[in-house]
């Protein structure tokens, strides 16, 4: 497995952990567990945050611009919706 494999593996494993700890802290019966989840979910989040730097850094996460009028068109199909 190459190093671009191994990141990305570990991205996806994060992520499911930040969907773990948020679905702790949204079904904590205690404020104490509640803090506790939320906590973990914060670290979580800033790891998987560090993880995509990194892997953009190298472009193995490219993004690309999307063009103004299909933002407008994509909003404007919701909006309708709503």
């Amino acid at each position: 497995m190459d190093d671009k494999n191994l990141m990305e593996n570990i991205l996806l494993l994060e992520k499911g952990v930040c969907g773990l700890f948020m679905h702790g802290t949204i079904e904590s019966p205690t404020d104490r567990v509640r803090q506790a989840f939320s906590t973990a979910l914060n670290d979580a989040l800033r790891m998987q945050d560090d993880i995509y730097d990194k892997m953009a850094a190298k472009g193995w996460y490219p993004t690309e611009q999307v063009e103004q009028s299909k933002i407008n068109t994509v909003k404007q199909k919701f909006s309708a919706q709503a």
